[in-house]
């Protein structure tokens, strides 16, 4: 007995205390360690990296050109962009030669560490940016949810949330009801605090949606702030009505969800939405384009002059609804968000929007949920959480793939929907969505010729599913470098919590150029109020 307590045996018994201390005070850490992705110094990874960096060799891609060229980087912004820059010792060189040397991709929707339908998104804001970065994405706009109505209670939140983010970020703000001190907060978040659009909710009757009269009063209030309107367009009373039918059926499960909200009801609320907005002459963004349907209405609204943009993403482009009668609870759960995924069909016209400038940007709406949270609606599709697991990862290889290699847009246009129009409808261009001197260093570096595999066991999210599940195809991102550091190279990850950036976005985009004109032409047009003279007697 004695020997078991020698003073070695008790040296090596309180190093493994210590050590068993250490992990666990870092177990966010090391499971990001674990998983192949380095977490700032507690992986061993210095947090600090070359402020200086020269990719050599590449074909340097923006959204209207493209051309061989050297791109140098300091300190974080592009210094310099032409053919055979030379530089010392003390630049780390990248070879780009064969490649595409591109904007990091902006994702215009996503959904972060929220508190939705009685559980929260499963990807916070240091892992769902993480697995962004590793799939080529450099910055997004996440939806703050306001706290009891409350515009600046719900952004306090989510600032605390994105303390542990690790690469550039902006918001959007839901609004959930109206009255005068959401108005008055709206000019606040728009003057003080850099947000420049609001979203509202056409569906989710009893909770998020607000009807007509509102969002006619929210329209007029977003004109006047140069704010951009965003709409989620599905009828609500129209799907609460769906969803009782379909429970009265016996429909109860994920085939349920789709059953209960068909296009036609996401066609009605898109082009209502689009003539309140051209009513009150104000431009509209509708969010997560789903189906023909909606898609018919934003291209009708174009045609006639209206500013309209149309975001589909990334699940409506390439997947179709057939996973949701999957005998499987929880491979069909995986696949329910809203609007729904769309009947086979849908997706392939989605794209021809695209490719053709109809719908102008892709998004993700990236929305995560696991297994277990999915479950709570085993038994009733209206409580399983509404959202779709792996996009923000694999957006940029997923449009590639589909868009680029069919040959259906070309290579300057995959910058444009992936990165620079969004920039540009959100008021950070060129900072943000272009390669050149200037803009933040926010670049990636495009293999067409190598190839990618999508597998939940191995994606950077922390979702067990992933609705991409055995995806192969070409064009992968084997570089990306954010804020000029680089954090994706040789499929590792090197990132660290509180290294990204909250980035502002001012009011009045190019969206509301002419906006005045085309209202003083209106005026003028009235021919009214007419002089008239009463009769005497």
């Amino acid at each position: 007995m004695a020997s078991s307590f020698s003073p070695q045996r008790l040296l090596h018994l309180l190093s493994l205390i210590l050590l068993l201390f250490a992990f666990c005070s870092i177990s966010e850490s090391s499971q990001f360690c674990d998983a192949g992705f380095g977490y700032g110094e507690s992986c061993g990874v210095s947090s600090s990296s070359s402020t200086k960096l020269l990719i050599k060799g590449g074909t340097v891609v923006n959204a209207h050109e493209m051309e061989v060229a050297d791109v140098y980087v300091e300190d974080g912004i592009i210094v310099a962009v032409r053919p055979n820059i030379k530089v010392g010792d003390d630049v780390t060189v990248l070879d780009a030669t064969g490649k595409f040397v591109m904007p990091g991709g902006i994702d215009p929707h996503t959904h972060l560490d929220m508190e939705f339908m009685g559980s929260g998104t499963i990807d916070d804001f240091f892992s769902g940016q993480a697995a962004a970065l590793a799939g080529g994405t450099t910055m997004h706009i996440d939806f703050v949810i306001p706290v009891n109505g409350s515009l600046l209670s719900g952004l306090e939140a989510y600032e605390k949330k994105s303390k542990k983010s690790c690469m550039d970020y902006g918001f959007h703000m839901a609004i959930t009801k109206w009255d005068e001190v959401v108005s008055k907060e709206m000019e606040i978040i728009v003057n003080e605090k850099g947000i420049n659009s609001f979203k509202f909710f056409m569906a989710y009757k009893g909770s998020f949606m607000i009807n007509d009269e509102l969002l006619l009063q929210a329209f007029k209030k977003c004109k006047s702030l140069g704010a951009l309107a965003m709409v989620h367009a599905e009828n609500g009373d129209a799907v609460y009505e769906g969803q009782r039918r379909m429970i009265e059926l016996g429909i109860t499960g994920p085939e349920g969800h789709a059953l209960s909200r068909p296009p036609v009801l996401e066609g009605e609320a898109t082009a209502r939405a689009i003539k309140l907005a051209g009513f009150v002459n104000t431009p509209l963004y509708v969010v997560h384009v789903m189906s023909i349907d909606a898609m018919e209405e934003i291209s009708r609204a174009r045609k006639s002059g209206l500013k309209v943009i149309g975001e589909p993403v990334v699940s409506g482009l390439v997947l179709n609804d057939s996973w949701l009668w999957d005998p499987d609870f929880i491979t069909a759960a995986k696949y329910v968000m809203s609007p729904p995924i769309r009947a086979a069909g849908h997706g392939k016209a989605l794209q021809a929007a695209l490719s053709m400038g109809t719908l102008q940007l892709v998004g993700t709406d990236h929305c995560t949920f696991n297994s277990t949270q999915k479950a709570l609606g085993i038994d009733d599709f209206q409580k399983i959480p509404n959202g779709v697991n792996g996009s923000i990862e694999e957006r940029m290889h997923l449009v590639w793939d589909t868009m680029v290699e069919s040959g259906k847009i070309s290579v300057t246009d995959y910058v444009r929907v992936t990165s620079t129009e969004c920039a540009r409808i959100f008021n950070i261009y060129p900072r943000k969505g272009a390669i050149r001197a200037g803009s933040d260093a926010d670049i990636i570096i495009l293999n067409p010729n190598s190839s990618f595999e999508i597998s939940a066991k191995s994606h950077h999210s922390r979702s067990d599913t992933n609705v991409y599940e055995g995806w192969r195809g070409k064009g992968k991102v084997e570089v990306t470098i954010s804020g000029g550091r680089v954090v994706w190279l040789n499929d590792e990850l090197k990132v660290f919590p509180g290294s990204g950036k909250y980035v502002e976005m001012r009011p009045f985009s190019y969206l509301f150029n002419g906006i005045g004109k085309a209202d003083a032409k209106y005026l003028s047009s009235l021919k009214a109020p007419v002089k008239r003279f009463r009769a005497t007697t």
